[in-house]
């Protein structure tokens, strides 16, 4: 997909990308265009529950599932930020203060509301929350594809929201054909 812009796509990291920030990662581009890109990972939960954020923003949750349910790791830039990747709002729903439309199907909140309307069960059925983000500055994404650091898959919903995150990488790369067991982390030319 070079020369094209890679917004709703899924990056996987191909394992001959040596940044332990990113090394197996699947990560969904948020947002890309000439100035550069912004991507949230999504197969890397924290050691921290959704239930500590909304302690921290002294929101309770009333559905006890959520309790349990990871943050997710997700970049290394400006990891004290939080986004909630959820599908897009159907006619009726609430619409939140501060959300980027991924998709036409998903959408990318950043804004406290859309936790409190999580945290009294009438927020989007499905949801992520992230700590981070992965940013790329101009043209950079685009070298690293040509690297072949990354493959790029069109986004798939199941495995946003309901692959476990251990087996999202593998998931991803069955999108495109590729058996992860065969891929090897030594590169060479020919």
């Amino acid at each position: 997909m070079i020369g094209h812009y890679l917004t709703n796509q899924l990056l996987v990291a191909m394992p001959t990308l040596g940044d332990p920030n990113f090394s197996r990662t699947v990560t969904l581009v948020c947002e890309h265009n000439k100035d550069g890109a912004l991507g949230i990972i999504i197969n890397r939960p924290m050691e921290m529950a959704i239930s500590e954020v909304f302690e921290q923003l002294d929101l309770t949750a009333q559905d006890i599932r959520l309790r349990d349910q990871p943050v997710l790791r997700g970049g290394p830039v400006a990891p004290e930020r939080g986004f909630v990747l959820h599908p897009a709002a159907t006619e009726g729903a609430p619409v939140y203060d501060a959300t980027l439309a991924v998709s036409a199907k998903l959408h990318v909140t950043t804004s406290r509301d859309v936790l409190a309307a999580i945290a009294r069960g009438e927020g989007p059925n499905e949801a992520l929350l992230a700590l981070g983000y992965a940013g790329w500055g101009a043209g950079q994404l685009e070298e690293e594809m040509r690297a072949n650091a990354w493959l790029n898959v069109p986004v798939d919903e199941a495995i946003l929201f309901r692959v476990p995150y251990s087996e999202r990488w593998t998931a991803a790369m069955q999108l495109l054909g590729i058996n992860s067991e065969r891929l090897s982390s030594q590169t060479g030319h020919a």
